[in-house]
């Protein structure tokens, strides 16, 4: 369904969207590559890897407080509002079609977790896609209110979870528990670095053993996910994502999204530095108190590059965009090339060497992709999943 007042032919594309898309892929390109690159709680808390000099707190508060999982949910945002748009356009067996594109993403998304990202986030999606036939035709106003009560939902049961370990602060069996996860622990970055070193082969045989505990961190990220998904699509039915809001109604939601969420974020951030990043404290404020606000501060993030975007030429951004599946899964390989044994084998670079070479996978997808797209109809991973989804092969190249 498209939004109110929108006439979509089955064609047509709106370019600050494809734009919007691209902006969301390469938000999240900063935060993966501390992923690939060091210690899994460096992702969470600085002092777990590189230090927590002055440059360091700076950049994670940066990355903490405007990036981290802001542009994870942009980039679910999107593929909300894409699979309101696809099921809008399709008639004939939609539901079937988008069932099979769902299934299709999972397989895709598997592969990616056991060859390259341990944080694949194209799970959750292909799961929490499985619901959005159902709410698509909500109201606007329905579809917000649900995304709300689903992050209610996952902020509640996550802290009651968290309140636990709160409460827990002084004791020292507790404290040596949360170091050895989330903290400066030298057997976590021993045990990290060997997974860093092996071959592929061996990383495909220990991810197929622990797929249990892949499984229990896609279930975890399923509320998030479905959330983000929701508020997407109801951005898309309201008329912001296809470019119809007039610029100063865009900006005003941005200005609200952000007076919200980015007083509570720079406070959180303030709690993590002030407790010395003391690992209870760092892991609660990114991963549970800061859930409802990366999402609000998200929306804000759609708001504002719409309002900027919208009526100007689509450019690279909305080439990187179009070929947002591929792009993201290239970045994952860009990244395992530069850090993993079988690559170059650059694990364990600070901080700041890790976001210089995050600068690489982002170059590369704003010059190949209109490069791409000038000679072929879409990027090779959409039309890898749009064949595979619809069990033919489908034409690549542009006709003149």
């Amino acid at each position: 369904m498209s939004a109110p007042g929108t006439s979509l032919s089955p064609s047509s594309r709106i370019p600050a969207l494809d734009a919007l898309r691209g902006l969301a892929v390469i938000g999240i390109v900063p935060m993966n590559v501390i992923a690939f690159s060091m210690p899994p709680a460096a992702y969470i808390n600085p002092r777990a890897y590189g230090g927590d000099g002055p440059v360091e707190v700076a950049l994670w508060a940066v990355s903490f407080v405007l990036i981290e999982d802001k542009f994870r949910a942009l980039f679910a945002m999107m593929f909300g509002a894409g699979v309101a748009i696809l099921l809008g356009k399709e008639t004939a067996h939609s539901l079937r079609g988008h069932y099979r594109r769902m299934m299709v993403l999972l397989v895709i998304a598997m592969l990616h977790a056991i060859l390259l990202a341990n944080n694949d986030v194209l799970r959750s999606y292909a799961l929490a896609g499985l619901l959005l036939p159902i709410v698509v035709r909500w109201r606007v106003r329905t579809l917000l209110w649900s995304a709300a009560a689903v992050m209610a939902v996952q902020l509640a049961f996550s802290a009651w979870y968290t309140w636990g370990w709160l409460t827990s602060l002084d004791n020292p069996a507790a404290q040596a528990v949360a170091e050895s996860l989330y903290g400066n622990s030298p057997q976590a970055l021993a045990d990290a670095t060997a997974r860093a070193e092996e071959g592929l082969g061996e990383r495909v045989v220990r991810r197929f053993a622990g797929i249990a505990q892949q499984a229990r961190f896609v279930i975890a990220s399923l509320p998030s996910a479905l959330a983000a998904m929701l508020a997407g699509i109801a951005l898309w039915r309201s008329g912001l994502l296809a470019a119809q809001w007039e610029r100063g109604r865009a900006l005003r939601l941005a200005a609200i999204c952000a007076v919200v969420a980015l007083p509570v974020l720079a406070g959180l951030a303030a709690w993590s530095i002030a407790s010395g990043f003391d690992p209870i404290v760092t892991t609660a404020n990114a991963l549970v108190w800061s859930a409802p606000f990366d999402l609000l501060l998200g929306v804000g993030w759609a708001a504002l590059a719409i309002a900027l975007l919208a009526g100007r030429p689509a450019g690279r951004l909305a080439a990187a965009g179009r070929m947002a599946l591929t792009n993201y899964l290239a970045t994952s390989l860009v990244f395992a090339a530069l850090f993993f044994g079988w690559g170059l084998g650059l694990y364990g670079v600070s901080r700041v060497e890790a976001l210089l070479l995050a600068l690489i996978p982002i170059a590369a997808m704003l010059t190949w992709s209109p490069l791409w797209l000038a000679r072929f109809r879409q990027g090779p991973a959409e039309w890898l999943w749009r064949s595979a989804s619809q069990g033919r092969i489908l034409s690549l190249i542009r006709r003149p």
